[in-house]
């Protein structure tokens, strides 16, 4: 037996890289999928049916059960589709992954609105897409021990400030902040909600120039997309009930839990603040915490 056997699951950005690699994984450990990939560029632009039809193919040639779709998941109605779909063909719906992304990147000064908006759209009206369709399943459903699941993506690009992805960094921010809305908000309905950020060499990751890379890259094995599947894998069983609101890394051969936002120190006043009386006690308390958190540590990141 798999540890999916019997669950039902929605996957976009499924026909290639990351979103590919839970795909085969979820099969191989009995999960019914619903596979969604508009087959687009790594910008966005396109459109093709083939790479999420080609996983639901090699899938059901295997003995699994997937179907396919190549909607644009920023559209709403793709994500009513395909969660109409999971009940039409499986029988019901208790899993959501949001993998689809595209990248535009930009330093903030030579952003064109177009590029910012696209990505914006993409990642987080994209999640948005999905996951309010299955919300209102999973409510309607009226068991707390459904054991269901939203699994977003988010990106280190966020988490540690990627100077030449301001859109995509604003994006993945925003999906840390809907996932823990989404653990507060739907915990009463069985659902658990996190979010991964994934260290894996896929498209996006490729169209990072050699000049912005620092150092040198880890070996093909520990950069493969395979890695970030098992974490994903476990979130989506019925065993992870305990976890949720959180984001965790997932790169190599290593799972890292991160925090979550915390004061980590706390100046006060006797009345209206003294501009010079906060300048000192800020210099004071806040600025030997506040110098290890510097944007240029995190110049030349890879984006994931």
């Amino acid at each position: 037996m798999g540890s999916l056997d019997g669950r039902v699951a929605i996957i976009t950005g499924a026909g290639r890289g990351i979103g590919a690699s839970i795909s085969r994984m979820f099969a191989q450990q009995g999960a019914k999928l619903v596979l969604n990939d508009l087959g687009a560029e790594p910008d966005g632009s396109g459109g093709d049916a083939g790479p999420a039809q080609d996983i639901a193919d090699e899938i059901n040639g295997l003995g699994g059960q997937a179907v396919a779709d190549a909607g644009d998941i920023a559209d709403t109605a793709t994500g009513r589709r395909l969660v109409e779909m999971a009940v039409a063909h499986h029988g019901k719906l208790d899993v959501v992954v949001n993998v689809a992304g595209i990248l535009r990147d930009r330093m903030i000064f030579n952003l064109p609105d177009d590029d910012w908006d696209a990505v914006i759209r993409v990642h987080l009206r994209g999640h948005f897409s999905t996951i309010k369709p299955a919300a209102a399943y999973w409510r309607e459903q009226r068991n707390p021990d459904g054991h269901y699941r939203i699994i977003n993506f988010t990106s280190d690009s966020a988490l540690q400030g990627s100077p030449g992805q301001p859109n995509y960094a604003a994006a993945k921010m925003g999906i840390i902040g809907l996932t823990a809305s989404l653990a507060n908000g739907l915990a009463r309905y069985g659902v658990t909600a996190n979010a991964i950020a994934p260290g894996a060499a896929t498209r996006l990751t490729a169209t990072v120039p050699d000049e912005k890379k620092i150092g040198d890259s880890p070996g093909a094995e520990l950069m493969s997309p395979d890695n970030v599947a098992p974490i994903v894998t476990y979130l989506a069983g019925t065993e992870s009930d305990w976890l949720s609101g959180r984001t965790l890394g997932a790169s190599g051969h290593e799972v890292k839990l991160w925090n979550n936002p915390e004061v980590v120190e706390t100046i006060s006043s006797d009345g209206l603040w003294d501009l010079q009386d906060l300048a000192d006690k800020a210099a004071k308390f806040f600025r030997p915490k506040a110098d290890g958190l510097h944007p240029s540590i995190f110049m030349g990141q890879l984006p994931t």
